[in-house]
């Protein structure tokens, strides 16, 4: 049941039920308790867009070793609820392990050739006070499983429900309950944790929401709007939560098109704005990223995917909005794009956005998913020094032109109010001075001098990461989110003439890229959407053709085996694509 990954021992634990049941509660709780036992975990919550009834589920994998990404194998599986997806289902195989009340289920699992072990859940959480506490039982299977001491776990459950004296014992009830259940689960086995192994309080937990608000804060955010949109909604909550904290404001507008106004208007007064939303929700921004890419105002964009057109899936993961970052907006103005590969990138990258953003006094788009949002896992603190400070903004003098190339090529930024200058500011073409023009020179100077700043941009673009040997035959290119699964499905396959080529900046992409995709005999480009976005941008940009490609659409994520089969089928002259 341990994985032969990289070395490292890991247990894949998969809960599933009913919303409702307080399954993303305890994904938190055990993640939390796991971790601070110096075992390395990750989740990854699937859940379906109705706040009761359906079916969600969490995938919790537990190792000695980091682990970074999402794998098809169920080591065991935990249904609370009759009704497991299809999807789940599916990954169920000799070697999973079901644990479950067969009264609640009966032969909802016949024909799987998986192992069921019964645990009377019905009774236990009849004795708890309800079935609120189910996920809590199977929570301390888990833990037993791991064979993390049940003191700690204890202590842990006192200070995770600080302050609800009697909520925390019924909880630790349940826990203990199960824990006991896990211990003669793991038998013989050994077990993944061990003494030496307590955290040293260097690591916490992080998820793509958190990690790019805390990005954003770290990068001198200081004003935020939105409207509430899955999967984006978790930065506007958390920021919201935190204001007075980190000294943000923040708005719930009426509407994307006021949020990203707002944010244009706060970036005129000074302040370093930020936008969340969703592919819908973007698409009725463009008015304003245009608005902001004339004005030359700096904003950031925070894009998180999710399968469309329209509403689409609300809840599920895709990479179909890679063009819609690309070309949104009427008109040309320059911009960057950058796609976190992981949950440290999202931090890093979020604040690199507004430094962009501010240098450049441009539009900066952060483009994520669905599936990295609602990803966490165990990370080493943030070192901010790596981060640049926050821009500085100079008083205006009396003769002050907005518009003024200076320099650089960049005008100098000043603020209404601070200075003797007036700050002209105009959706139109305009002069130096923020006066409306219609004059040719005028038109072809403004326009000239704004598409200038690109070239700079790209100078300083992020080269793509390449994992693997570096004299490699064939070459598995991805962006965003796929990065992580992409290179563990690469130490699952094995091979010595095959690395990995992630991006974190898809736009403007850096020029060693082109050295990069000559090299391979066969480029397979792999990511989650159906018309091949990511591979066509390379091709115009390059005029490299891909070999091979690896696309997904179903509103779920690439797995780690699911990608290596994929891979293994091109490479051995199967279809794969």
């Amino acid at each position: 049941m341990n994985s032969q990954i990289s070395g490292t021992r890991d247990l894949s634990f998969v809960l599933s039920g009913a919303a409702g049941l307080g399954i993303q509660t305890v994904e938190e709780f055990l993640c939390r308790v796991l971790c601070r036992a110096g075992l390395h975990v990750f989740a990854s919550r699937e859940y379906m867009s109705r706040v009761r009834g359906g079916n969600n589920s969490t995938e919790i994998r537990v190792g000695t070793k980091a682990v970074r990404a999402f794998s098809d194998r169920m080591d065991y599986l935990f249904p609370l609820t009759p009704g497991v997806r299809v999807n789940i289902r599916r990954r169920i195989s000799p070697e999973t392990t079901i644990v479950a009340d067969r009264g609640v289920f009966g032969g909802e699992f016949d024909g799987t050739e998986a192992p069921f072990v019964h645990i009377p859940l019905e009774d236990m959480t009849k004795e708890l006070g309800g079935k609120v506490y189910a996920a809590m039982v199977m929570a301390g299977v888990m833990i037993g499983r791991t064979g993390v001491p049940l003191p700690r776990v204890l202590e842990e459950i006192e200070h995770f429900f600080s302050g609800r004296a009697e909520v925390a014992k019924t909880n630790a009830d349940a826990c203990s309950l199960g824990y006991r259940f896990g211990v003669e689960l793991r038998g013989d086995s050994e077990p993944l944790y061990h003494d030496a192994m307590d955290s040293d309080g260097k690591k916490i937990l992080l998820d793509g929401s958190d990690a790019v608000a805390l990005g954003a804060v770290a990068g001198g955010c200081s004003f935020a709007a939105g409207y509430p949109m899955s999967p984006a909604t978790g930065v506007l909550t958390f920021l919201s939560a935190n204001a007075d904290r980190f000294h943000v404001a923040v708005e719930q507008a009426e509407d994307e098109p006021a949020a990203v106004n707002m944010a244009v208007g706060a970036s005129y007064a000074g302040a370093r704005p930020l936008v969340t939303t969703s592919g819908g929700g973007f698409a009725l921004m463009g008015e304003g990223i245009s608005l902001a890419g004339i004005m030359e105002a700096p904003l950031v964009v925070h894009l998180s995917q999710r399968p469309g057109p329209a509403t689409g899936m609300a809840t599920r993961t895709e990479q179909g909005d890679l063009e819609l970052a690309l070309y949104s907006g009427h008109g040309e103005f320059p911009r960057a794009i950058f796609a976190p590969g992981s949950v440290e990138s999202a931090f890093f990258l979020s604040a690199k956005a507004f430094d962009i953003a501010e240098r450049y006094q441009t539009p900066v788009i952060l483009l994520t998913d669905q599936y990295l949002m609602n990803t966490f896992y165990d990370v080493d603190i943030p070192d901010v020094s790596l981060l640049r400070p926050a821009g500085k903004i100079d008083p205006t003098p009396a003769d002050y032109r907005r518009y003024a190339p200076g320099a650089t090529g960049i005008s100098s930024r000043g603020v209404p109010g601070y200075g003797e200058g007036l700050v002209g500011a105009d959706s139109h073409e305009h002069d130096e001075e923020a006066h409306i023009s219609e004059e040719i020179d005028v038109r072809v100077s403004m326009n000239e001098k704004r598409l200038g700043k690109l070239d700079a941009i790209r100078q300083e673009a992020l080269p793509p990461v390449l994992f693997g040997p570096k004299d490699y035959d064939n070459l598995i290119v991805c962006f965003g989110s796929t990065m992580e699964i992409a290179r563990e499905s690469l130490a699952l396959l094995g091979r010595t003439d095959t690395a990995v080529l992630a991006f974190e900046q898809v736009h403007p992409l850096h020029e060693a890229t082109e050295a990069f995709l000559s090299a391979a005999t066969r480029v397979i480009v792999l990511e989650g959407n159906a018309t091949g976005q990511f591979e066509r941008l390379l091709r115009g940009t390059f005029g490299i053709r891909a070999h091979h490609s690896i696309r997904k659409y179903d509103g779920l994520q690439f797995s780690v085996e699911e990608t290596a089969r994929r891979v293994s089928e091109i490479l051995e002259g199967g279809a794969g694509a």
